[in-house]
């Protein structure tokens, strides 16, 4: 049954080495380099969204890259639609590496 409260966000939204074909839901100016879930987690969490551990699946499988482990989070909608909440995701993931490479 779909769950109309949640969101479900793949790691492979954001991955800058995919083509939108592939899985790719960001812009390319938008998106990152081989990114990590504990990245999307940070990310969400720095916005304001609750991720729980049992909304963390670490070990599933990108529909289009069955091949490879990506994983996803499950984030409550608050009123906001997917499109919004990928992109506010992806500006703090930029941000974050913009940070750490400072360093």
């Amino acid at each position: 049954m779909k769950d109309y409260e949640n969101v479900i966000i793949w790691v492979d939204y954001y991955n800058k080495s995919l083509s939108r074909g592939k899985g790719r839901r960001i812009s390319k100016s938008m998106a990152v380099y081989d990114p990590m879930i504990t990245e999307l987690i940070g990310a969400a969490e720095s916005l304001g969204y609750q991720v729980e551990k049992d909304q963390i699946n670490d070990g599933a499988r990108f529909p289009k890259r069955p091949h490879i482990k990506s994983g996803y989070i499950m984030i409550s909608k608050n009123e906001s639609l997917k499109n919004k909440i990928l992109k506010d995701i992806a500006e703090k993931m930029v941000i974050n590496r913009t940070k750490s490479k400072g360093k």
